[in-house]
């Protein structure tokens, strides 16, 4: 039987936060009432009130969240590590998101699972809170609910899947889908192959292994600061998981004792070192809205052009698809976050002062981690790609929109971007889909005429229009254009794009058209100039005719399927400003509340 440790005690001149719930001396009855029913499965009074921080673990992971079930197993190691730490922990559920079998997608939830999670820590005696995060969404709603609470938070990933294989070479889950349907396109596989591909890419449990956005999301949760150092990368199967898992138990507790809170964490330079860290992974175009909306909900003003200011022309470190050759083992084994932050702080990109969890800033924690694989995590002298960062582009069509460089291919760049004396320029006919299912429904159709001077752009895929916003301007070409060898075609649109795509599109479009955007007023034919040199992407029609367009135009009747879809188009802002819910975030701080009695 294992000997319980000694811990410190909570000074008594200054109470745990759970203590109004669990030893309230004026309130004995109350106090009865609170403790009485936790009682029923074994635990007891002495746990409840002798000042042990209470910690509540917010479990993510479920039967229909996959890429975050590895955390049904890793509750027991953090458990361990808060009762070693002398803290008392609490496992609760979290809205569950799954990515890739929501609909009518999972950025509906983030908010969803935001506003839940707030509830639960303001109105239950937690101290501090152990976030587990994994897929896309999880780990931003986790991290807005943290700083909205500002209750002591750390934040444990789940890791992504082991690396996997077709035909003996890598290949990364999510980014296969792509290539997959250029192969059906060029009749090389059939549909059914397809599917049979996409399964292979999955071996073991744990989120992608691409730099999709859970790989994205979670490496920048580690950069703000918000988790242990190492924690982001290392495999969900990894016996080194659960070790962290432990790990991070142990320390909640302390940074209770501590008051080390999420406000005191992710200040402005945290969140300029996740933009930096962002170029330097080559991460998802799904970061900006998800990092602006944490930043937002903590109190910080990010603009969408801090993007392209600060991250543009930060080079590309990693060499991990779909910007790159690897997967997620060669990235963690190669150092992962540490040894990224580690070679842009030596390249002075880094505030090394923000910072950690750890109660350490960040250039305590990495300033001598360096990469120990140069072919997957390169130097900041030799990057893969320089100047690798997003671009902000604005124009007639809309105010704002992000183009991904790091996935600008070289094939691309020779077809659209490398005409003499107009480098970085293109005009392209526009090929209007009303969302993604008049995409497919379409795309095929001869009488469109698509060929390689044609944009196809999607509209009414934003946070409104559909509602969410969709994961749909990475848009494949028809067959007849993949089998003359065009794999790519220019994109456009008001939704947003897989992490895990390759494709160079212009999305997050904002405002949507739904809102407002003059992505609305667009036609099949009009003539879109790109003009990257100068962030420009117009229609090139007169103001006169844009106006015109505008008074013909017949508002779009939007169907709510579910009361949450509803309310979520009642108060969601654009993507720009990270589609957060707009009456939330004047929320900060909540620990300070106290919750009224509920008897």
């Amino acid at each position: 039987m294992r000997e319980t440790p000694s811990f410190p005690i909570m000074n008594s001149s200054k109470p745990l936060r759970s203590e109004i719930w669990f030893n309230d001396k004026k309130e004995p009855g109350e106090t009865a009432i609170y403790i009485e029913r936790f009682t029923n499965y074994g635990i007891t009074r002495e746990e409840l009130q002798t000042a042990r921080p209470i910690i509540g673990i917010a479990q993510t992971g479920s039967d229909i969240s996959p890429c975050n079930r590895i955390h049904l197993q890793l509750a027991s190691r953090v458990k361990d590590g808060i009762r070693d730490a002398g803290g008392v922990p609490f496992e609760f559920p979290v809205h569950p998101i799954q990515e890739s079998c929501r609909r009518p997608t999972a950025a509906l939830d983030r908010n969803l699972a935001y506003l839940g999670l707030v509830e639960i820590l303001c109105g239950y005696p937690f101290d501090g809170v152990v976030l587990t995060t994994g897929c896309d969404k999880t780990t931003p709603a986790c991290l807005m609910a943290a700083a909205t609470a500002n209750l002591p938070a750390i934040v444990l990933s789940g890791g992504p899947m082991l690396d996997s294989y077709i035909d003996g070479k890598l290949a990364g889950s999510g980014s296969v889908l792509w290539e997959a349907r250029r192969l059906v396109a060029q009749g090389r596989i059939s549909e059914s192959e397809l599917v049979d591909r996409v399964v292979r890419t999955i071996p073991s449990a744990g989120h992608c292994n691409t730099m999709g956005t859970a790989l994205s999301m979670n490496s920048l949760a580690e950069v703000l600061g918000m988790s242990l150092p190492g924690c982001a990368t290392i495999p969900a199967p990894y016996a080194e998981r659960a070790k962290m898992a432990y790990e991070t138990g142990k320390r909640i507790v302390e940074m209770v004792r501590e008051d080390l809170t999420p406000s005191r964490i992710l200040t402005r330079d945290a969140f300029e070192n996740a933009i930096v860290a962002t170029s330097a992974i080559g991460g998802s175009t799904n970061c900006p809205p998800n990092v602006t909306a944490i930043a937002r909900h903590a109190g910080i003003d990010l603009s969408v052009q801090d993007w392209e200011d600060i991250g543009h022309a930060v080079h590309l470190l990693v060499n991990v698809a779909p910007a790159g050759a690897f997967l997620g083992e060669g990235y963690h084994r190669a150092g992962g976050v540490p040894a990224v932050v580690g070679e842009l702080m030596q390249a002075g990109k880094i505030h090394a002062n923000a910072m950690t969890v750890t109660g350490k800033t960040i250039g305590e924690n990495y300033r001598n981690s360096r990469s120990l694989d140069h072919n997957v995590i390169r130097t900041y002298a030799e990057p893969l790609k320089e100047k690798a960062g997003l671009l902000v582009l604005s124009g007639n069509l809309f105010d704002s929109a992000l183009m991904k460089t790091s996935v600008i291919s070289d094939d691309f760049r020779r077809r659209y971007l490398s005409e003499p004396g107009a480098e970085g320029c293109f005009t392209a006919r526009a090929i209007v889909f009303d969302g993604p299912e008049d995409y497919r429904a379409r795309i095929e159709d001869p009488s469109l005429e698509i060929d390689e001077t044609c944009m196809l752009v999607v509209r009414g895929a934003g946070p409104i229009g559909y509602p969410g916003s969709a994961e749909v301007v990475n848009m494949t070409p028809p067959g007849h254009l993949i089998q003359a060898g065009v794999g790519m075609l220019p994109c456009l649109g008001d939704g947003r794009q897989s992490g895990t795509s390759e494709s160079p599109s212009i999305l997050n479009a904002s405002p949507e058209a739904a809102a407002g955007g003059n992505l609305a007023i667009l036609r099949t034919g009009d003539r879109i100039r790109v003009d990257m040199p100068n962030r420009r992407a117009d229609v090139l029609l007169t103001d006169d005719e844009i106006r015109l367009r505008r008074e013909g135009l017949v508002p779009v009747e939007l169907r709510n399927d579910s009361p949450w879809q509803e309310l979520y188009r009642a108060h969601t802002g654009q993507l720009d400003t990270g589609a957060c819910l707009e009456f939330a975030v004047k929320y900060r701080d909540l620990r300070k509340v106290v919750p009224r009695h509920s008897h």
